[in-house]
């Protein structure tokens, strides 16, 4: 057993997975019920830490020892049996290359900073977030690997009888699809168990007249307020408000749309607020394939995707009535409002509307805004997160346009 497991993050999927990944190193992203570093944990028990970019690594981890050999795993890999058996199977000195990326090196941290390996053919596919999109596109699927996983031999609260469910309690093999945290409160919903299970974290509440339908996950102490439409594929990380209408969508914490709205095939990071009536599209008008900004080659990428929806970087607001045309990336700290569509690509630290136009949000602004947000949940924004924040500042200017 290695005496510490770093999750990396690579140059190629920390850029292009931001606006996410400015503020965390990529193995804390939530996709399907956990974290990446958490389903690591649970399935190659290890002692880990982060390895992320450097001005991430006084809040997430510290730099390796240079002269002792460490196992790195790439915080973009999802683990699987296979994957691990490939994992163990590395020599010191071997890495395994994902399309001209480390995905895993057994060896000294200088070897892996300066590429000195040798390279192991990949037997296999491996399943990765390499784009921001990935999140949504392997929701599902990581809540319904997360879902089996945690709820195996435990026993679920029961089940309020003012509720409706539709589907069977048990799939073929006997696996419970339904599955109550201690704690959480569900009072006249309708619930589809059909497509996939749902799970119901600590302290979390389904209020009445929603309809939602598996696989979703809905995290501690998150809410699902009346009369919502929640379709499959969602996962609400923890204390997140959330209603309207929603479908495949990931909102890794602290966030809210609580209100009335659609948002679909997207993902939001924490401490956003998504205000009433806001609608995003996900579909363009004439069914073509979206294209989306991307950081890492500084342009808008193709993909073959036909639905997307918005990517949202920390600490974002959208005001009242705010709407968003298919694939809108927005940075870290904006604040949109108004009437009419914004640019696809709204920069960091942007605030305005699309008929009066944008200007920057001043860090003094900023930390105020963020410190009044975090209090509310008794979290505090301290000097660590200033100081990273200023980096983003710094780094997110160059991507202004």
């Amino acid at each position: 057993m290695h005496s510490c497991i770093y999750l990396f993050d690579s140059i190629q999927s920390h850029g292009n997975l931001l606006p996410l990944s400015f503020t965390r190193p990529v193995a804390d992203f939530r996709v399907g019920i956990t974290t990446i570093r958490e389903k690591w944990e649970a399935l190659f028990p290890a002692h880990y830490s982060y390895l992320p970019v450097d001005y991430l690594r006084e809040k997430f981890g510290a730099q390796p020892d240079d002269d002792s050999t460490y196992l790195f795993i790439n915080g973009s890999l999802l683990p699987d049996a296979e994957t691990i058996s490939m994992i163990t199977s590395l020599a010191p000195g071997e890495v395994l290359v994902d399309e001209e990326e480390p995905i895993a090196f057994l060896g000294r941290f200088t070897d892996l900073e300066q590429e000195a390996w040798t390279e192991k053919p990949l037997p296999h596919p491996v399943r990765r977030i390499k784009y921001v999109f990935d999140i949504f596109l392997r929701n599902a699927e990581e809540i319904e690997n997360d879902f089996f996983r945690i709820t195996y031999g435990k026993e679920s609260q029961p089940l309020d009888g003012s509720n409706r469910v539709v589907g069977d309690f048990t799939d073929p093999q006997g696996r419970q699809m339904l599955f109550i945290e201690e704690g959480a409160n569900v009072t006249g919903a309708i619930l589809n168990l059909r497509n996939g299970p749902i799970y119901i974290g600590k302290d979390a509440e389904i209020m009445e007249g929603s309809c939602v339908r598996g696989p979703l996950a809905l995290c501690h102490n998150s809410k699902i307020r009346m009369g919502s439409k929640i379709y499959g594929g969602c996962t609400f990380g923890p204390f997140c408000k959330v209603g309207g209408e929603i479908d495949n969508t990931v909102m890794f914490g602290y966030s809210n749309k609580a209100h009335d709205g659609y948002l679909g095939n997207a993902v939001v990071g924490e401490w956003c607020n998504i205000g009433a009536g806001v609608n995003a599209s996900n579909l363009k008008n004439d069914y073509a394939k979206i294209r989306v900004w991307n950081y890492y080659k500084h342009t808008f990428m193709r993909t073959n995707l036909q639905f997307c929806g918005p990517i949202i970087g920390d600490h974002t607001k959208l005001g009242v009535n705010c709407m968003l045309n298919t694939a809108t990336v927005l940075g870290v700290g904006v604040n949109i409002h108004g009437a009419g569509f914004p640019r696809v690509f709204v920069p960091s630290f942007s605030e305005g509307s699309p008929t009066a136009g944008f200007t920057n949000v001043t860090m003094k602004k900023f930390n105020d805004i963020a410190s009044r947000v975090m209090s509310r949940r008794e979290l505090y924004f301290d000097d660590t997160d200033r100081r990273i924040f200023e980096k983003v500042y710094e780094i997110a200017s160059g991507f202004k346009r």
